[in-house]
């Protein structure tokens, strides 16, 4: 094996780290070892992006002024978010713990800075959404680097982008595009939370694959 090719062992393992990364909504309060959020973050920015552009901004957040701020948003944008509910899609909804903002000991804001001059503007003239695209790739592949290394990461979307920025003190052109819970699982599973609740199951890719 060259460090251009992989055998079958290592395709296996990056099989299993696929299914076993999982969005994390149960954290342990435990802090991270020092050096695995540099290290994950390192990792992540190996990901690729629209013109070498590496469009995205890191933003740790650690004051609880500014983590009180994100889960005031969060809170807001859930009971929006129950109303939408009715009957027993209600109640499991109102089950759910859909943020671990109380528990996480890393909170990241991830955003996409749209004025980026790196890449001079390649590959982005027609389609600029590929500025996101390319720090969703990132979150991607911070996210195998995180569960690689025994660490869980948990997407909040349900937050209000403008509150959440502005809380942050970021520059205004900046564009939110997640805000990660980082920290070491309350416990593991390969199956979605969302699936073992029944909320939503996986549907067979061949539902999701065409052919023109």
């Amino acid at each position: 094996m060259n460090d251009r090719t992989f055998d079958d062992e290592f395709v296996g393992d990056l099989e299993r780290l696929l299914r076993w990364r999982r969005d994390v909504r149960r954290f342990r309060r435990e802090p991270l070892e020092p050096h695995l959020l540099p290290e994950i973050i390192g990792a992540a920015e190996l990901a690729p992006s629209v013109g070498n552009s590496q469009p995205w901004r890191w933003v740790e957040v650690r004051s609880a002024e500014a983590r009180q701020s994100v889960r005031d948003s969060f809170t807001r944008c859930n009971a929006d978010a129950l109303d939408g509910y009715t009957g027993e899609r209600a109640q499991l909804y109102s089950s759910l713990k859909l943020a671990g903002l109380d528990d996480a000991p890393v909170h990241l804001a991830v955003f996409c800075e749209p004025a980026v001059e790196q890449g001079q503007g390649l590959g982005r003239q027609t389609v600029p959404e590929t500025l996101e695209y390319s720090v969703v790739t990132a979150i991607s592949t911070l996210w195998l680097a995180a569960r690689a290394r025994g660490v869980g990461v948990g997407w909040v979307s349900i937050i209000e982008p403008e509150s959440v920025t502005a809380a942050l003190a970021v520059p205004e052109a900046w564009k939110l595009v997640a805000y990660l819970c980082i920290g070491y699982p309350a416990h593991d599973s390969e199956t979605p939370e969302l699936e073992r609740v029944g909320w939503q199951s996986r549907t067979r890719s061949e539902e999701r694959f065409f052919v023109r």
